[in-house]
């Protein structure tokens, strides 16, 4: 029987908003001033991971590993940086992804804790440009995040900001990588999008627009599914 729920910890891409494009068009870029062919098939693995392993893997793509410095790959992700940076100014409170606003009320409605785990350096500012960051009881800062996911770090530090328990939190995520994390975590963990990519969840929905808290909460105290 697992503890009664305290808090819900989300993911910020693909799960409150969608800011996958403007990632996608930045490694894009950045890919092809560097001669690394870059296509949406690949940017499917690097979602939920952090900038340089980004980087890296790109740069492995490419044959590239050995072709840069320490100092030049901060620099390539600077770039990258820069430039999504100038395209999430788009961002506003309509890119709230469906039915998020109104799980969020709901969690709060419960008295449940809310938290962010995004290894975006950028997550407070794509929150104030979605008008939700006083939503959230606490976002975890990426830049004080020492492993990225699929390491459990992010999501344990969330629970640690909230003063919660960890085993008693609910994480949400779209990203294998995150939803590793979220289990490492020792955390329920519901995915969002399909359901082979996130087997290892202990629920898969296939859009948040179908995410409900009352059917997280039996979920969470009852077994796992595969798809909804």
């Amino acid at each position: 029987m697992r503890p009664e729920l305290q808090a819900v910890i989300f993911d910020l891409d693909g799960v409150v908003t969608d800011t996958a494009e403007y990632h996608y068009l930045a490694w894009k870029a950045l890919g092809e001033s560097i001669g690394v062919p870059f296509t949406r098939e690949f940017n499917e693995e690097l979602k939920g991971v952090s900038r340089m392993d980004s980087l890296n893997k790109i740069l492995a793509l490419g044959g590239k590993e050995n072709s840069y410095s320490d100092e030049e790959k901060l620099e390539l992700a600077k770039q990258k940086n820069d430039h999504y940076v100038e395209l999430i100014k788009q961002v506003t409170p309509d890119d709230v992804l469906p039915g998020i606003r109104e799980l969020i009320a709901d969690i709060h409605a419960k008295g449940l804790k809310i938290g962010l785990a995004s290894v975006s350096k950028n997550a407070f500012a794509v929150m104030d440009s979605l008008q939700l960051r006083d939503s959230f009881d606490t976002i975890v800062d990426a830049a004080k995040i020492r492993n990225s996911k699929p390491d459990p770090e992010i999501f344990l530090k969330a629970a640690e900001q909230l003063g919660v328990d960890p085993a008693a939190c609910l994480g949400i995520e779209d990203a294998a990588a995150g939803v590793t994390s979220i289990k490492g975590a020792g955390m329920f963990a519901v995915g969002v999008g399909d359901s082979m990519t996130l087997a290892e969840a202990d629920i898969v929905y296939a859009s948040t627009a179908e995410l409900s808290l009352d059917q997280l909460l039996v979920q969470y105290q009852g077994t796992a599914v595969e798809q909804v």
